[in-house]
């Protein structure tokens, strides 16, 4: 598991430098990255909208997609890999490597959605949000997403992307039916931000926390697998009809 976290980690943080030493692929992929975040909050704004649903809801777009705290936590992660033997139970353990090579995954599709963007012209949108607001995307155009989203391929990695997110998901199912393991998260707080683990130990305690307030994960899960994977299939055949318009 050690050996998967680490390669996950650095392929995510290698296509973050590429892009940081690239000023047009950057703005690009910041554009999609912003623009698929709005667009999973339009997808599934029922269940951001359920007192049910809402808290793994926000955790699925703000901590298994797309965020600063995704670069945090694996920046983090490639410190400390060590140390997380040592405070985390191996369940735990597994979920953070799933959702690191989830990262590095989406990170790689992102890139080629941006490439495709430039290589097609599309300009990169001043795409920016306010906290606890809705992104917003001034000029960005969807059709061109969309385009550069089905020239892109890999179909069989989103496939693999969205499969990703379920398991992740009856992974923290199966943590919070743990007896005494909400306990220990909680009270292992101080001791990992002390040894340097503190963006893992959160991401987890959100996922807990979230998951452990839903009562049950099945028919959430099942919900963002049909959505997503009909999204996918429809994109890939060029159909836009599912898309939010910016």
């Amino acid at each position: 598991m050690q050996t998967r976290l680490i390669s996950a980690a650095r392929a995510a943080a290698l296509l973050r430098e590429q892009a940081a030493s690239d000023r047009q692929l950057g703005a690009r992929v910041a554009t999609v990255k912003v623009w698929q975040s709005y667009r999973l909050s339009q997808t599934h704004a029922d269940l951001l909208q359920s007192s049910r649903y809402r808290a793994a809801a926000r955790f699925f777009i703000d901590d298994l997609y797309g965020s600063q705290k995704l670069a945090q936590r694996d920046a983090e992660l490639a410190r400390v890999i060590p140390t997380l033997n040592r405070f985390l139970p191996q369940a735990a353990l597994a979920t953070i490597c799933r959702a690191v090579e989830l990262d590095a995954l989406s990170e790689t599709l992102d890139h080629k959605v941006a490439r495709q963007l430039r290589a097609s012209g599309q300009p990169a949108s001043a795409a920016e949000s306010a906290p606890g607001l809705e992104p917003t995307i001034p000029g960005f155009d969807p059709l061109a997403y969309a385009a550069a989203y089905s020239q892109a391929g890999g179909f069989d990695e989103r496939r693999q992307q969205i499969a990703a997110v379920a398991e992740i998901g009856y992974e923290l199912d199966k943590l919070v039916r743990k007896p005494l393991l909400g306990g220990l998260l909680a009270g292992m707080g101080p001791a990992a931000r002390a040894a340097g683990v503190g963006n893992m130990h959160e991401f987890l305690q959100r996922g807990f926390s979230a998951f452990k307030a839903m009562g049950g994960a099945n028919e959430f899960l099942e919900l963002v697998l049909m959505r997503e994977q009909a999204l996918a299939q429809a994109l890939a055949q060029g159909d836009v009809s599912q898309l939010p318009t910016a």
